[in-house]
């Protein structure tokens, strides 16, 4: 005859059960299936000077890339990534104009593999990296598509000017240091600047400009780095973009002179690039377009700054030294790039005469922005900028306004104000010619 158990037994049983069933639950090892790494977000940033995808992710990724041809394409392959709908919308955020990408896309390549294939419309030269988290963003996956064969600042120069080889007559309008408060405005008379020689090449025919000014305007951060946000959403990006557009247009009007950007559109151009850019195409100046922010929204007025080869003029020109070198890792620079290290400007014997220049040049601007705007020094500051480190080009850096006062804010998006802006900086830099006269250099023959 069998026993029949216990009730007491069988519950006692149970509840070790679902004790043994709780425990394997809530266990971290009880082989529950790993999170897998999601991207984020992606944006695409289209240039002249280069495409850049950036896949922003929450964990690290393992990716391997190659290049195919017949059509050409970049392909990269991601391991243990969920495929998820921002992936998905790859193919949508690509622009018809894009200069570089005709199609991307993404999908299930096999099993715990993505594949995003990027079809292109000409041969490039791909680079393919990761970045730390940095400012704002998480960790990225970057793609960067450069021309095989990049286009030459300095010819695209001298193109622009075919129709521009008047002689030089900077007759500068009178500017507050001429005016007196009981004399009319007129135009001052003051020492003019040599005219360059055009004259017609024996051999060729093709006219020879002796001296042509040329002016690098850099308007500051663009593409992944944002600049300063002020309380209205305005990015600093943008303001500086517009600024520098409208004083190049003002700068182009000039006879003699001309100006060349380090990026005309919403990229990233590494620090040290934006010197070389300056630097390849011989520039005379090099003006570094930016608007500061600051803890305090009541912090306004303009400021000049240029390099200091020693220490900082004060503690806020030194803190903001360092957040515009700190572009860089925001922006996203491929360190492992071996042209980015060959292309470093070291600093030689002439950087001293430089930065004099740059302060003369800094004393000018500054008086011109004084007119139009409060100034929040009333001297030339100085630090250790990294994109004023020509060795040979004046350099400045100016701060059109604070972004973090609302006030200063709304004026910096105002059409008016930027032009006023656009008018002092040019007075300033007429005012530096006219009493530093440019130097010879290489002639620079007109192409057509």
């Amino acid at each position: 005859m069998s026993k029949r158990a216990h009730p007491s037994h069988g519950r006692r049983q149970l509840l070790r059960y679902a004790g043994a069933s709780l425990i394997l639950s809530v266990s971290p090892l009880a082989g529950a299936a790993a999170k897998l790494p999601s991207v984020l977000a992606v944006r695409i940033w289209p240039a002249a000077d280069y495409t850049r995808v950036t896949l922003e992710h929450d964990a690290p990724l393992k990716f391997t890339h190659f290049t195919v041809e017949n059509p050409d394409r970049l392909v990269v392959d991601i391991e243990g990534v969920e495929f998820n709908s921002v992936l998905d919308s790859l193919a949508r955020k690509v622009a018809t104009d894009d200069p570089y990408i005709k199609l991307l896309r993404a999908g299930r390549f096999k099993p715990g593999v993505v594949r995003l294939v990027m079809e292109l419309k000409t041969k490039v030269n791909p680079q393919v990296f990761t970045l730390d988290p940095a400012g704002e963003y998480g960790r990225r996956l970057v793609l960067d598509v450069y021309p095989l064969n990049p286009p030459d600042p300095l010819m695209a120069l001298l193109e622009g000017r075919k129709d521009a080889v008047e002689p030089l007559k900077l007759d500068p309008e009178p500017t507050v240091a001429d005016k007196r408060p009981d004399e009319p405005t007129k135009k001052a008379e003051k020492p003019q600047v040599e005219a360059p020689e055009v004259h017609t090449a024996k051999k060729s025919g093709k006219p020879i400009v002796d001296r042509l000014v040329t002016i690098t305007l850099d308007p500051g951060h663009g593409g992944e780095d944002p600049g300063a946000i002020g309380k209205a959403g305005t990015y600093e990006k943008n303001v500086t973009l517009e600024v520098a557009r409208r004083l190049k247009a003002r700068i182009d009007a000039e006879p003699n002179m001309r100006a060349v950007l380090t990026r005309d559109s919403d990229f990233f151009v590494p620090l040290q690039m934006r010197v070389q850019k300056a630097r390849r195409v011989q520039s005379d100046l090099f003006l570094s377009i930016h608007a500061d922010a600051w803890i305090k929204p009541d912090a306004r007025g303009s400021s000049v700054f240029v390099l200091s080869e020693k220490g900082a003029s004060s503690t806020q020109a030194r803190l903001l030294a360092q957040k515009e070198n700190q572009a860089d890792l925001i922006g996203g620079v491929n360190i492992g790039s071996k042209d980015l290290f060959l292309a470093r400007t070291l600093l030689d014997l002439s950087q001293t005469a430089t930065i004099n220049d740059s302060l003369k040049l800094g004393k000018y601007l500054l008086g011109e922005l004084g007119s139009i705007n409060t100034l929040h020094k009333a001297s030339v500051e100085q630090a250790g900028f990294a994109v004023l480190k020509a060795p040979d080009i004046p350099s400045a850096l100016i701060e059109t306004a604070f972004i973090s006062n609302p006030e200063e804010e709304a004026r910096l998006n105002d059409d008016a104000y930027q032009e006023k802006l656009a008018g002092a900086i040019i007075r300033g830099i007429r005012q530096y010619f006219i009493k530093h006269p440019p130097g010879p250099k290489a002639k620079l023959a007109l192409l057509g």
